[in-house]
């Protein structure tokens, strides 16, 4: 069930309606509902892993209590944590990564094994993940298992379970303990506003420009190889459909957090502003950050070992994180080039301790590192969107012009260029991209995700989010302040155009891209 349909509107309404009656009765019965609801909500999908889900969850459970009560008692966690450990890893193995391996030994080894043909259980690493973390906890002593109902709920609590953020028991079990009918007018009027942001950032923004990368990347996957402005066109259409598409997920798990008095963790604030990588991970996908940098990367050694254990650490989490969201080694390179980027991140400050806060003394080396920071990030995208290494390499000739550089006749009237001075074949049409829109539209995305203030930030009176990488909500002038939200017609009005415009576009269903991870 996609948030941006209309069945899933009416799931949401129904959902509501019953659950402040209950709740403002019994808090247990309207905790109780919402697991029903959330576990429809998840086998409406596919009803047979309805069963995985449930198994996955009892049997972390249940493994939870003997762990703490192993603590209790003062023996050793160690078996039962690796046993925990060892069996979620197993489930994602088998239901995510084993075609990948039968396929990767095939190639290297000529062994023939067979390829299993297995349909990836819907959020199987949001899931697998925030149960990890919580038997870990059990094991430190940072974790209790008093109620079943409220693990149910922080597990699969729908506004989060398909597709995060990955929320930690701490921020979670607490909320769900306290549940109950307050502030519901203050609440419903939030979290409705941060939804229909996010799902115009979705249906309005990600799925127009979704066509132009789709159309590069699937030609370079076809084997034709696209131009030089047709593969910059492509890398950056996708390099905007991926920020607003997990921008508006993001926004609208926490409006719907919202709707039922929950406030989840801050999962996307303005990556495209980064000045550099480290800060690019202190924005994107910030709860899948803490978790890497908590559960592995401080396990592995985190920067206690010396200069050179501490960049392998870097790359190993890096790389694993690649791995997390797919099986495929374009996913895995995507990984590694973060993970230099990171390395040679430390490297400069280690060289310039004078820059260890991280951010260039002048504007133009503010521009300058920005530059910098958003083209790698580009580069990275392409092998993340790209269908296999063939792709990848055919898309970076075409961004290096290797394919050649032409233009079409429209894009070349639209550019504020002479084509002629600058070298510029331009042909009556291009085979794939002939059009001035695509161009427009990167220009214009690209001056709003660099100088617009995002959906965090136009709610901040409120604090819409948990924080949990602490990325500073600082004042930013009186241009921000004139559009934070606030309660009034205005708003009320210009978001029921919103909400208009995204229901009558609702037809043409798009699953979230972070849906398959």
């Amino acid at each position: 069930m996609l948030f941006n349909s209309h069945v899933f509107l009416l799931f949401l309404a129904v959902v509501l309606l019953v659950y402040y009656p209950l709740v403002a009765k019994d808090a247990r019965a309207g905790k109780t509902w919402l697991v029903v609801a959330s576990l429809f909500f998840y086998g409406w999908w596919k009803w047979s892993y309805l069963a995985l889900l449930l198994g996955s969850i009892g049997f972390n459970f249940w493994l939870a209590r003997f762990i703490t009560a192993a603590r209790g008692r003062g023996g050793s966690t160690g078996a039962l944590l690796s046993v925990g450990v060892a069996a979620n890893l197993g489930l994602i193995a088998v239901y995510k990564y084993a075609g990948f391996f039968a396929e990767s030994l095939n190639w290297a080894s000529n062994w023939g094994l067979p390829v299993p043909q297995i349909i990836l259980p819907l959020a199987i690493s949001f899931f697998t993940f925030q149960q990890i973390a919580f038997l870990v906890d059990a094991a430190r002593g940072e974790a209790q298992t008093k109620s079943p109902l409220d693990y149910l709920l922080f597990v699969t609590f729908f506004p989060q379970l398909i597709a995060g953020p990955i929320v930690h028991h701490k921020e979670m079990l607490p909320q769900f303990g306290g549940i109950a009918a307050t502030k519901i007018s203050r609440n419903l009027t939030i979290g409705i506003t941060i939804f229909i942001l996010g799902l115009f950032k979705k249906v309005g923004i990600a799925d127009e420009i979704a066509p132009y990368a789709d159309l590069v990347f699937d030609a370079a996957a076809a084997g034709q190889a696209p131009t030089f402005f047709e593969a910059w066109i492509g890398a950056l259409a996708y390099t905007f459909q991926i920020y607003f598409d997990f921008s508006g997920y993001s926004d609208m798990a926490i409006g719907l957090g919202w709707m039922f008095g929950i406030r989840l963790p801050l999962n996307f604030f303005s990556p495209y502003k980064a000045v550099n990588i480290i800060d690019f991970w202190r924005r994107w996908h910030i709860t899948l950050s803490r978790f890497l940098r908590d559960y592995l990367y401080i396990p592995l050694g985190g920067n206690r070992l010396g200069v050179p254990r501490r960049f392998i650490n870097l790359f190993i989490t890096m790389l694993l994180g690649g791995l997390w969201h797919g099986a495929g080694w374009t996913f895995v390179i995507w990984g590694a080039l973060h993970g230099l980027y990171l390395i040679l991140n430390h490297g400069w400050r280690k060289l310039l301790p004078a820059r260890a806060a991280g951010q260039p003394a002048t504007r133009t080396g503010r521009a300058l590192s920005w530059c910098v920071t958003f083209l790698a990030v580009v580069v990275a995208w392409i092998f993340f969107r790209s269908a296999d290494l063939s792709t990848a390499l055919t898309m970076l000739a075409g961004i290096a012009g290797v394919n050649g550089v032409a233009v079409s006749a429209e894009i070349a009237r639209a550019l504020p260029l002479d084509t002629a001075s600058l070298g510029l074949v331009v042909k009556e049409q291009l085979s794939l991209l002939d059009s001035s829109k695509p161009v427009w539209l990167v220009i214009g995305l690209l001056w709003v995700v660099v100088l617009a203030p995002n959906t965090m930030e136009l709610m901040r009176r409120y604090r819409p989010a948990l924080d949990p990488s602490r990325v500073t909500m600082g004042e930013k002038g009186w241009v921000y302040d004139w559009l934070t939200w606030r309660p009034t017609r205005l708003w009320a009005f210009l978001l029921a155009c919103v909400g208009l415009y995204c229901l009558l576009n609702l037809a043409r269903l798009s699953p979230f891209l972070y849906f398959q991870f």
